[in-house]
């Protein structure tokens, strides 16, 4: 690598890191804010809090990534410019392609590092999250079941807690069971407490009454209990059953053809997701190209080159929109994938060529040829 290669590459990779943690850090706080009701209310240990969002990193570095540099390719070669040290590296004799060589090598390693991340690192992560989040959800009271709000427990059971102790033991119960949908109960007890049993977290009662309605006769049914136990068992079973998600599986998970009744449902949003982890990383190289398109393509201008640099932002706002609508549209129909790809690679190929072609020269007015042909 050459002297001035190795010092634009230098300053371009300590602007990219430099960036990507300003931008993933701010992401990272906004997004871990969501979570901090499982640490305040719930009282969650701060080291299953910090593995939580600790997990969520690689996602967060994943969409960064491209964004930071770009912008380390616009402000470095912004300043260079400003500096004249492009205006003197064009005079003795290098071209364009030779002036983007960093950046381009800048390109190519923020190219692989995303691809690991988004076909090793987030799947990876995100299983790990999902995991961890499920198991939170459905352990102990503590977590599971908040004083003074009705508990969605899963989609037919609903538990309310009017208060918690400290020592776990629960007052003023409320458990609404529509399991069965022709026989609703609702069971109501002055105290309780949820215990862990073999199997699956059960609600322990005490003191209490059980209603039930038979719809087919419209007649209520009204049992008085010292105990009774409700059993969690539907939770249970969500643990061990959930439906892995897109994001959870692998590359080769997602290309896989399955006889599972949620893959074969969902299947177009599990080749979105291949797909789209397979054309994200190249939006780094494109990006790039982009602003090198913009900055070079002309004639250098050390007033400053505010309107290159804000084209080439807008170029790539539009971009991002575009690869979101098509990633959205892919999850319905799998004819959005080939403009997927179209998307991602076919603006790069524009700005290479524009790069490639060279700066273009302002035409000479009618008087300056006048004064220079005297």
């Amino acid at each position: 690598m050459k002297a001035i290669t190795r010092y634009i590459f230098g300053q371009l990779l300590t602007a990219t890191v430099a960036i990507t943690l300003g931008l993933t850090f701010a992401v990272w706080l906004t997004q871990s804010l969501r979570l901090v009701d499982y640490i305040v209310n719930r009282g969650l240990p701060a080291t299953t809090f910090l593995a939580l969002i600790g997990l969520l990193l690689p996602s967060f570095i994943g969409i960064v990534l491209p964004i930071a540099a770009f912008c380390a390719v616009l402000f470095v070669f912004h300043k260079l410019i400003m500096d004249s040290e492009l205006v003197v590296l064009r005079a003795a004799g290098f071209s364009q392609l030779r002036l983007a060589r960093p950046a381009l090598l800048l390109g190519l390693v923020t190219m692989l590092a995303l691809y690991g991340i988004s076909l090793y690192l987030l799947p990876i992560s995100f299983r790990s999250f999902k995991d961890l989040q499920n198991q939170i959800r459905n352990d102990y009271s503590s977590v599971l079941l908040q004083e003074g709000t009705f508990n969605s427990v899963t989609p037919d059971l609903t538990v309310y807690i009017r208060e918690r102790k400290s020592d776990g033991a629960l007052q003023g119960i409320l458990v609404h069971d529509t399991r069965d949908q022709k026989r609703p109960v609702t069971m109501m007890a002055e105290r309780g407490m949820l215990v862990r049993g073999a199997e699956s977290p059960r609600v322990l009662m005490i003191n209490g009454n059980r209603q039930q309605v038979d719809q087919d006769g419209h007649r209520l049914s009204l049992l008085y209990f010292d105990r009774y136990t409700v059993e969690l068992t539907a939770l249970q079973e969500t643990v061990h059953t959930r439906w892995r998600e897109p994001k959870e599986r692998y590359l080769g998970e997602l290309l896989r053809q399955s006889a599972r009744r949620g893959d074969i449902a969902h299947r177009s949003q599990l080749l979105a997701e291949a797909h789209g982890r397979l054309v994200s990383p190249i939006y780094a190289i494109t990006f790039i190209l982009i602003a090198l398109a913009a900055l070079l393509s002309g004639e250098f201008n050390r007033r400053g080159e505010v309107r290159r640099v804000v084209a080439a932002v807008v170029c790539v706002a539009i971009l991002e929109g575009v690869a979101l609508g098509l990633q959205d549209l892919a999850t319905r129909s799998t004819a959005a994938i080939p403009a997927m790809y179209g998307a991602a690679i076919l603006p790069g190929l524009i700005s290479l060529h524009i790069l490639n072609r060279g700066p273009r020269r302002r035409p000479i007015p009618a008087n300056m040829q006048i004064l220079a042909a005297r």
